[in-house]
């Protein structure tokens, strides 16, 4: 099945025991319990509840983008890079932009139908989604696993 949003998963290894990383990120996070934007001057906003955590990085206008959710065990650790819910409802409506356009083009009758139009719209809508949303989440979730990566003092394993 096709993925509308991007999403990634890596685990890492500890270099310190789970008890210091733990309290890495908890010195380095502002509790949040809504995943929202504000300015602060730690790493993280989120929530870490015993071993497991659900973070944004503090980046201002970038950093809510992803949400990383996760758990540190006793020598390694799992992290889920997603897309913040409300980003994902604001880049469907952008993705089915096309197809709106389309509908309304047809119903006003602004232009003849042709099927070449059907492909056009398959064809932005595609680009929508494999180039500008992958590319942004390529590079912003990149930013924050780099990030938390400093933060908990850890090395990615190797897939």
């Amino acid at each position: 099945m096709m993925n509308l949003f991007p999403t990634k998963e890596l685990k890492f290894k500890l270099v310190t025991d789970q008890a210091e990383t733990l309290n890495r990120l908890n010195r380095r996070t502002e509790k949040s319990e809504n995943l929202t934007s504000q300015k602060t001057d730690k790493s993280f906003r989120g929530i870490i509840e015993g071993n497991k955590f659900k973070l944004i990085s503090s980046t201002l206008g970038k950093g809510e983008f992803c949400v990383l959710t996760g758990s540190i065990n006793a020598n390694e650790g799992i992290v889920k890079v997603e897309i913040h819910k409300a980003y994902r409802v604001l880049l469907s409506i952008i993705a089915f932009l096309p197809l709106i356009g389309f509908i309304v083009m047809t119903v006003t009758k602004i232009e003849e139908f042709s099927p070449i139009l059907i492909l056009v719209v398959i064809g932005q809508i595609l680009m929508i989604r494999y180039i500008f949303i992958e590319l942004a989440f390529r590079f912003l979730s990149r930013a924050s696993l780099n990030r938390l990566r400093d933060v908990l003092d850890v090395e990615w394993n190797k897939n």
